[in-house]
């Protein structure tokens, strides 16, 4: 596997390593695109692919009052996640769990908030991903993609050609398949530097 593989699913020395560059580098990117999303302070928020827990421990300062709730399918991630969330998951504030997009263990309408930071590049079937994401929010919801390639440009092929399993989305394809699943009042965003933050509502 090579260093760019574990982007996808981190495991190993070397997915500990990506999972901690990751909760550096993409920090700015997440701080960009969490401008566009004002949960309630009381909000219950599901983080779907949390990797190594930096946007959790953000959203869980933007709710104080609410709950945070991650999954990721890397058993390194969920133990990164955890580590830097000890004292919010120690306080009953915070869960994190090795689960799937694709079969969420949840109850529908639990969440008022799913957010998906660099993750969506690597679901397996994103309109049945998206279903399950509508499904597990509460009416009125929000589900927040925050991507650091908007596939308009032509280093996105390249990010693809190195990382098996790998798509990039245009806010374009990403709309149709959240309009698929369901969701409405959708609103993209995009900077200079290729960032895309999409939001839609159930």
């Amino acid at each position: 596997m090579s260093f760019f593989e574990n982007t996808r699913k981190p495991v190993g020395l070397g997915g500990k390593i990506v999972v901690a560059m990751m909760n550096f580098g993409h920090s700015a990117m997440a701080e960009w695109g969490l401008r566009f999303l004002q949960p309630a302070p009381d909000a219950m928020v599901l983080d779907c692919g949390c990797g190594g827990g930096a946007n959790i421990k953000t959203l869980l300062k933007l709710c104080p009052n609410g709950k945070v709730q991650g999954i990721d399918y890397s058993a390194v991630s969920v133990e990164k996640a955890r580590k830097v969330n000890a004292g919010a998951i120690a306080a009953g504030q915070c869960t994190v769990q090795q689960a799937s997009v694709a079969e969420l263990p949840f109850e529908a309408e639990q969440f008022d908030v799913v957010t998906a930071f660099e993750t969506v590049y690597f679901w397996p079937e994103l309109a049945q991903n998206f279903r399950e994401v509508y499904r597990v929010l509460k009416p009125g919801g929000v589900f927040f993609i925050c991507n650091e390639a908007n596939g308009e440009t032509t280093k996105d092929d390249k990010w693809t050609q190195i990382i098996d399993g790998m798509t990039i989305y245009t806010d374009t394809a990403l709309k149709e398949y959240l309009e698929k699943a369901g969701f409405c009042q959708i609103q993209s965003h995009k900077n200079k530097r290729g960032w895309l933050c999409v939001t839609a509502q159930k």
